[in-house]
């Protein structure tokens, strides 16, 4: 039997997708195939941003053909949209042909699920309020060698005005740091050269007392382990960034010197309706901190504009912000309302055009930046550490510790092993040069 996972939204839901493979492949559908092909296919939906919502509709949509032709092939919705207050019934009304939707804290329930749609005609439907348990002995199918993903917090309790994840994804909890120390051994173990500890703030990891130790600690015991490899995280909040943290970083060789750390904004004003609980100056305190640490850290960072009541005179804050820290790169993103946020509620919406603008303007200053910093790696040696193969450019692939994509040519199959790669030239975030012979 054949299965196929359509994937909405960040390295989380990635993450989350390699559970679910690892529950189908576990119930007997052992191949990911096309569309067209699989015996069930399942939605794992984002609805952080609006577009991510509206893309799931449109490709939910345009299974019904498909549903009906093709006898006893099974439909699955999770994630965070039918987690949402109101989607798990607006999608079964809208898309009747839907067999199983369930939510974000379900996923372990999924093969159980399948059983239970098999036995009867109606759709199945199971949501939870909350985490029943953070440890859960699902076995991902991974798909990212020679990078992996490892969580060490679900949920968040920041509870930003904009922001929907603490309402689908619940309040945060914090796996066991044994737990985690021994899931990166194994994965060393087994191969894999990348890995990167995820959570919507890994700084406030510990905060329920479920961890065991701080994350800087966490951070420092799993740099400890044998082999070569590198660690990377994702992600951290300004507020609970401390020089402990940096200074694990910097002792460390596997750490990789590459922190993000969003900021959203340059304006006070409009960091407080955010609720971020930080100030432009306590963010750019910790930028000069980590600077005077780790000099050649590469920073990247989220930013939103047109967020509700954003004035020209806020928006030039933040692009001056990008132009003071010297990001690497950042994710830029026009303010999407998400319903049941404090945020959604706000007056001064921000016309559609005037967002327009304003994130073509920060677009052009971010890449102003990211050349600057590509640059910067002209006529030097990087450590690439190769993913993949590009068939059309016709040459390998792989990012070096800063992030930035390097291309080079080689007759040996290098994926998976560190190369030095002498840069030639660069081209926006990618950096193109030649290794010696492997």
């Amino acid at each position: 039997m054949n299965y196929h996972i359509v994937t909405y939204g960040c390295q989380m839901n990635v993450h989350e997708s390699e559970k679910i493979a690892g529950v189908l492949r576990e119930k007997g559908y052992d191949t990911q195939s096309p569309l067209e092909e699989a015996d069930i296919i399942v939605f794992n939906t984002c609805c952080i941003r609006e577009n991510a919502e509206n893309h799931a509709f449109g490709n939910l949509g345009a299974l019904k053909k498909l549903k009906r032709e093709k006898k006893g092939l099974l439909i699955a919705v999770g994630g965070c949209m039918v987690q949402e207050a109101g989607k798990a019934q607006l999608l079964k009304e809208k898309f009747p042909f839907i067999d199983i939707l369930f939510g974000t804290h379900n996923l372990s329930e999924l093969s159980a699920l399948i059983d239970k749609k098999r036995a009867q005609k109606k759709a199945v439907i199971s949501l939870k309020e909350a985490r029943e348990a953070v440890e859960d002995d699902i076995k991902p199918f991974r798909t990212g060698y020679p990078g992996a993903w490892v969580n060490i917090t679900y949920g968040c309790n920041n509870f930003c005005s904009y922001c929907i994840v603490p309402y689908v994804r619940g309040r945060e909890v914090s796996r066991r740091a044994d737990t985690i120390i021994k899931e990166v051994s194994s994965l060393v173990q087994e191969g894999f050269k990348e890995i990167t500890l995820l959570g919507q703030n890994v700084n406030s990891y510990n905060s329920d007392g479920q961890g065991g130790m701080s994350f800087p600690e966490l951070l420092d015991a799993c740099a400890e382990i044998e082999g070569k490899f590198r660690l990377r995280f994702m992600t951290s909040h300004p507020k609970d960034f401390s020089k402990e943290l940096v200074r694990v970083v910097k002792k460390r060789d596997k750490i990789c010197n590459a922190i993000h750390l969003p900021a959203q904004s340059g304006s006070d004003r409009i960091l407080a309706l955010m609720n971020r609980k930080y100030t432009r100056e306590t963010y750019l305190d910790r930028v000069r901190m980590l600077r005077e640490e780790i000099p050649n850290c590469a920073l990247t960072t989220d930013l939103i504009v047109g967020f509700p009541t954003e004035t020209e005179a806020d928006f030039e804050e933040t692009l001056s912000l990008v132009k003071e820290a010297e990001f690497a790169s950042a994710f830029t993103f026009i303010y999407s309302p998400r319903q049941g946020t404090k945020a959604e509620k706000m007056a001064g919406r921000v016309d559609e055009a005037t967002a327009k603008d304003r994130i073509m303007r920060l677009i052009e200053q971010v890449n102003e930046n990211t050349r600057k910093c590509s640059e910067s790696f002209v006529g030097k040696t990087t450590e690439i550490l190769c993913e993949d193969f590009d068939e059309k450019k016709k040459c390998y692939l792989g990012r070096n510790e800063a992030g930035r994509m390097g291309y080079f040519e080689s007759a040996k199959n290098p994926i998976g092993e560190f190369v030095p790669l002498h840069v030639t030239r660069a081209n926006g975030v990618s950096l193109f040069g030649t290794v010696e012979e492997l």
